[in-house]
């Protein structure tokens, strides 16, 4: 199941669950659609793998299963211009 991470790893910037702005990759590092396309270019500084849309959790299931509220922020591996 995913953590469903709360924050942009470069930005800071919340990502409730329901946030449609929301990108991982394969190990589920977070970023913004913006840090994600524009100052990344698509590939995440952790692992090298592509970002993806994070799926949206079910309000229901957030009740049984809720998303994680560990932060992590790394602004010096997000590049020029975070």
């Amino acid at each position: 199941m995913l953590d469903l991470r709360p924050n942009c790893e470069c930005r800071n910037k919340d990502l409730p669950p329901d946030s449609e702005e929301a990108f991982i990759c394969t190990f589920e590092c977070t970023f913004c659609a913006d840090c994600a396309t524009n100052v990344l270019q698509g590939t995440c500084p952790n692992c090298g793998g592509n970002f993806q849309q994070r799926p949206i959790r079910p309000t229901a299931a957030l009740l049984r299963h809720p998303a994680s509220t560990q932060r992590i922020f790394k602004p010096e591996g997000c590049g020029q211009g975070s």
